[in-house]
């Protein structure tokens, strides 16, 4: 019997708009086997919410380029468990300076992959951390 593959939700919370490194981002994913799913440009935390819940995302990650990382990361961290959303591993990528990575851990956010961070330390945590074989 075949594993299913690691399920990915990849979104643009808020009025960001600037999505190229997301998109490149579910590339590298896909390419390593995994299911993803890109919502699109500014989606609602309710949105994102219901869109992990309907696709059973194994992570759910987050790009925010506009500064807003820490209310959109809140945001979204309590739609996915208004939404019964509890399984996912939340990830935030983009410009998150270093000093906000605690703050971001403490609402639940399992990683950060700051603009340093490569595709293959996306796709490695991934692996490691989805709970499903890719």
């Amino acid at each position: 019997m075949t594993e299913k593959p690691i399920r990915v939700l990849i979104a643009k919370p808020g009025v960001d708009g600037h999505d190229v490194g997301a998109k490149v981002v579910c590339r590298a994913l896909m390419e390593a086997g995994m299911q993803v799913v890109y919502t699109g440009l500014r989606k609602s935390p309710e949105e994102i919410a219901k869109a992990a819940r309907e696709l059973d995302a194994d992570v759910v990650g987050l790009s925010i380029m506009s500064g807003a990382h820490l209310p959109l990361s809140e945001k979204v961290a309590a739609s996915l468990k208004q939404a019964g959303v509890t399984r996912a591993k939340l990830l935030v990528g983009g410009v998150i300076p270093a000093r906000d990575r605690g703050a971001l851990e403490a609402l639940g956010v399992a990683a950060v992959f700051g603009v340093d961070a490569t595709l293959a330390d996306v796709v490695s945590w991934v692996r490691a951390n989805a709970g499903r074989a890719a």
